[in-house]
């Protein structure tokens, strides 16, 4: 369970998977908040998903994006980006800003293999009041290793850490 005590920049959780899990989007959460479910006590400052690139799911994931009511991040507020189905199917990954904070959505995520391979590895947890499906431990570092920037791998070394408690944990049950 991820704890309430989020640095003041943390994204507004609830108004950022509410709708998600409400429209029946196929996602997992990966990123700084999957890391802060499975344990890890570094900040994180936005919200990321992994998605499922399927007509259905894209339709699903559109409506919620209107419903939260999305920006590109970065871009000139003149820049047209039309949120639509077709949009989203010829793109994979995009970073926005919302009303409740930094918020990226990924189909392709670097250091996985497929979409289907980490919800076969995640598992379901309680993150806010809300049962989503957040990523292993194992794809959170195959992630971090992926990425390679200063940051993941100060954070890489903090997955590697909880992943060996979770390994003495489990063999301590055996």
């Amino acid at each position: 369970m991820i704890d309430r005590s989020l640095p003041a920049k943390a994204p507004e959780l609830p108004g950022l998977l509410e709708p998600l899990v409400r429209n029946g989007v196929d996602f997992v959460l990966i990123g700084g908040m999957a890391g802060i479910a499975r344990g890890s006590s570094y900040p994180s400052y936005d919200l990321d998903i992994a998605y499922a690139h399927n007509p259905v799911n894209i339709v699903r994931l559109v409506a919620t994006l209107r419903e939260i009511g999305v920006r590109l991040r970065g871009a000139p507020p003149d820049l047209p980006f039309p949120l639509e189905e077709r949009t989203i199917e010829n793109g994979a990954n995009f970073t926005f800003e919302t009303p409740f904070g930094d918020f990226d959505i990924l189909a392709h995520v670097d250091g996985i293999r497929s979409y289907e391979e980490l919800v076969a590895a995640s598992t379901s947890e309680e993150v806010w009041g809300l049962t989503v499906r957040v990523a292993s431990i194992d794809h959170l570092i195959a992630m971090k290793r992926a990425a390679n920037r200063t940051k993941d791998k100060l954070m890489l070394e903090d997955y590697l850490v909880i992943a060996d408690e979770q390994r003495l944990e489990e063999e301590g049950r055996d």
